[in-house]
């Protein structure tokens, strides 16, 4: 029997909590109905016997604390809301004890912004983790050691697992339970649950925010530059003579304030203005390309599908309001 340990983080997102529990404890239910003994033995572990959760909303009862816990199979982290530095210091009793556990055989995942508590363990510095695209700067900032992939619904590396935003960590927990309980159970999981199981990035979800809480001014109104005339053609070059920067200091500031190249930041901008209008209007796909400052159809459509993971006629149909 595999024993699961679910964290309770002070300020944990119910959701993401409650949702894990009642995965892993179904499984067990569908073994049972098959005569099979229960795969996973799941239990809430936490700092207090009581944890508020959800800003206060609601409160966590704890049989075990980390002490109570020698070992472990897999560790859970829930996602955590509100001040994100407030919740690290409120949660580092755990740090240590997930850095133990791994060391001594566990695996670990968070979910969403649990990443925040993982990466704070020094456990995925030079790994690749997922989190909340919202919180992309903020973990940029604070983690530059760790390879933040923004775009993934789920990571796997080494025995440490992260998942996307929100709600997306439904589909890392249907992960671990193909993995462990295999293909079988985990489509019956999925569909109990009315979960997309094959969901493989997030990528049609994000909303593209242009870092700017930098201190580098100049790169700033850059950035502001590009969000105004996103709708003509910008070069590196226009935009170095118009700051009087030399190409390779441009390059270099920008990507150090923004985690984007300036090539990447033009795209982005130009990406997301077309998915407003994909979403809001009745225009078609060329007409969008146009207004955005495409002129090459190929460009535009890969360029979009980079960064959204759906074409444009996709994504119009997904997201298009006057359609449905």
């Amino acid at each position: 029997m595999k024993h699961i340990s679910i964290l309770v983080p002070k300020g944990a997102i119910l959701g993401s909590l409650e949702g894990s529990r009642q995965l892993f404890t179904q499984v067990n239910e569908f073994f049972k109905a098959k005569g099979a003994p229960a795969l996973f033995d799941v239990h809430l572990v936490g700092l207090t016997k009581e944890t508020p959760l959800s800003g206060g909303s609601f409160t966590a009862n704890t049989k075990y604390l980390i002490k109570d816990v020698k070992k472990t199979d897999l560790i859970i982290i829930p996602a955590i809301d509100g001040d994100i530095v407030e919740g690290i210091e409120k949660n580092k009793a755990f740090l240590l004890w997930i850095v133990e556990q791994y060391q001594g055989g566990a695996e670990v995942a968070s979910l969403c912004l649990g990443a925040f508590l993982l990466a704070s363990t020094g456990l995925i510095n030079g790994r690749k983790c997922a989190t909340h695209w919202m919180a992309e700067g903020a973990f940029r900032s604070m983690f530059p050691e760790v390879t933040l992939v923004t775009e993934k619904v789920i990571t796997d590396e080494k025995g440490i697992y992260s998942s996307g935003g929100a709600f997306s960590y439904l589909n890392l927990i249907l992960y671990l339970i193909e993995k462990y309980a295999g293909r079988e159970i985990a489509i019956l999981a999925a569909k109990v649950f009315a979960i997309e199981i094959e969901r493989e990035n997030q990528l049609s979800f994000t909303i593209f925010q242009g870092q700017k809480g930098h201190e580098d001014e100049q790169i700033r109104k850059a950035q502001e530059f590009i969000e105004k005339n996103f709708h003509e053609r910008i070069t590196v070059d226009q935009l170095a003579s118009m700051f009087a920067l030399g190409r390779r200091n441009l390059e270099r500031r920008f990507k150090k304030a923004t985690s984007n190249t300036v090539v990447e930041y033009i795209q982005r901008v130009k990406i997301e203005a077309a998915k407003m209008s994909l979403e809001s209007s009745r225009e078609n796909i060329n007409e969008v390309m146009y207004k955005v400052g495409y002129t090459d159809t190929k460009a535009f459509r890969s360029t979009f599908k980079k960064f959204t993971g759906l074409s444009p006629i996709q994504y119009k149909g997904k997201y298009n309001r006057m359609m449905n």
